[in-house]
């Protein structure tokens, strides 16, 4: 299927969203792929809203991103936030880069800085958009274009699942659209800037991302491996009260045997 032809078919599918899923909303990463989705949204579909998730750890380049797009469209993003209580309270507990320990302690971090807000941001909605694409990960093989979110009660559509990267990247060049510059920095997926590096040739499109951890386990809880999904879980700030002094000594022990990965 040529270019155009995945163009038509992806507007297709936003305009039945537009039409017949209202309230619907779009989860803007700034991803390549969430660019794609940006400029046909913004030209194109004014009745589907957008919104985009601030970690707190994000890095400078996304930032700058945010302000080319709202320049270059005229829009301003609503930015969903996580709990700061919840926050402190994990740092207090695990320290600011925690989520290096173990992938629980990872998958904590992303569930409190991401799916939290997410839920919040979903509130009242109909349907959501991703930008998720079929080869990027193992863990995304197995989605279907338009599908039922059970997590959050409403209907998860996708409208790139069956683009490639290089479509992806031609979309981009021959509209224009403004893109993240650490993806000409060898950065193929970005996320929170601890958890994100600069990729090698012939490394897989999201080995960039968590790459401490087994490729089966890279995902942060917005999109659950069908194959293996884990229980949902909420976390309060009591949840994540400071440890008493020998809960601390017991997770020292712990750590010992691990080693904490530096990107290279």
């Amino acid at each position: 299927m040529s270019l155009d032809n995945k163009i038509a078919k992806a507007r297709a599918l936003l305009e039945v969203v537009q039409a017949d899923y209202v309230p619907a909303v779009f989860a803007n990463s700034f991803g390549a792929e969430d660019m794609v989705l940006t400029d046909l949204i913004a030209r194109y579909y004014p009745g589907i809203e957008m919104f985009t998730l601030d970690t707190g750890r994000l890095p400078e380049e996304t930032y700058k991103l945010m302000g080319e797009v709202a320049e270059r469209y005229g829009i301003r993003i609503p930015i969903y936030f996580p709990e700061s209580a919840v926050v402190e309270a994990y740092v207090a507990r695990n320290g600011p880069n925690g989520f290096y320990d173990s992938v629980d302690l990872r998958k904590t971090c992303c569930h409190i800085r991401k799916v939290e807000p997410l839920r919040r941001a979903l509130r009242g909605k109909r349907a959501w958009i991703t930008g998720l694409r079929r080869d990027q990960a193992p863990t995304r093989k197995d989605l279907t274009e338009s599908e039922f979110d059970p997590d959050n009660s409403l209907q998860k559509i996708s409208p790139l699942l069956d683009w490639s990267q290089p479509e992806v990247w031609a979309y981009l060049k021959q509209f224009d659209v403004p893109y993240n510059a650490l993806h000409d920095k060898g950065y193929t997926s970005i996320g929170c800037a601890p958890c994100t590096r600069a990729i090698t040739p012939g490394e897989d499109v999201r080995a960039g991302r968590w790459w401490w951890e087994n490729p089966e386990l890279k995902e942060c809880g917005l999109h659950p491996d069908k194959r293996h999904k884990a229980s949902v879980v909420s976390f309060s700030a009591a949840d994540l009260a400071v440890p008493s002094q020998t809960q601390g000594v017991e997770k020292k022990e712990r750590g010992r045997a691990l080693t904490k990965p530096h990107p290279s």
